[in-house]
């Protein structure tokens, strides 16, 4: 019996359509870890940090920090054997009937991660931790938790789960996911490949969803 964690954050938005600040790309990135120490490194740099004076935030948040504070957090994710998973759907691509909740439609990046990115990292008998950053409301986590039960149940049926949702800042590993789902989004949305090539040798699986789709719906 192993014990695996994974860890997964969301970037992007669930708005459909093209106004300005909307995202093209709503990405689902997961990040395996057979182990916890990243998160201690993390708490230690967050310290180190301090006593040098850098601009650090309540906990490390990619879009918000400082380059300065980016590039120190990368080196501690390099540091460790973390295998990282990403489903990015453009979501003109998506059919209505998909974007018609936001349940729904978050059902689908996480299947097809489950299906083809994270069952071939799990084995019978395993117990897997599956810890996803917090979104929407008390009512909209419960759904969602819910559609990730049922994508396991069809995705990783011989091995034993359980599901946490929990915000950002309440765990170090949430935050490596984040950065992970940055540096991924900054290359789909902006073709800015600075950090996505630190982390890049880490990617086990990257999939376009709807890469072959040639119909927008907006």
């Amino acid at each position: 019996m192993v014990k695996k964690y994974l860890f997964a954050d969301e970037a992007g938005c669930f708005t459909f359509n093209r106004n300005p600040n909307v995202s093209r790309y709503f990405i689902v990135c997961t990040i395996i870890l057979g182990d916890l120490n990243v998160a201690a490194d993390l708490v230690k740099l967050r310290r180190e940090l301090i006593w040098d004076g850098a601009p650090v935030g309540d906990f490390f948040h990619a879009t918000k920090d400082k380059q300065e504070v980016r590039d120190s957090v990368f080196k501690v994710i390099q540091k460790h054997d973390i295998k990282i998973q990403a489903t990015i759907c453009e979501k003109a691509k998506a059919k209505p009937s998909i974007t018609k909740s936001k349940s729904r439609f978050y059902k689908y990046p996480w299947y097809y991660t489950f299906k083809h990115g994270i069952s071939p990292h799990v084995h019978a008998g395993d117990e897997f931790l599956i810890t996803a950053a917090s979104i929407g409301n008390k009512k909209e986590r419960t759904t969602f938790c819910n559609e990730l039960d049922d994508v396991m149940s069809q995705t990783i049926k011989s091995t034993n789960w359980a599901v946490d949702f929990r915000p950002s800042q309440c765990d170090p590993c949430l935050q490596v996911a984040d950065y992970c789902a940055w540096a991924i989004q900054r290359k789909w949305e902006l073709g800015d490949t600075r950090s996505y090539d630190l982390i890049k040798s880490m990617i086990t699986r990257e999939y376009n969803l709807w890469e072959h789709g040639t119909k927008f719906h907006y």
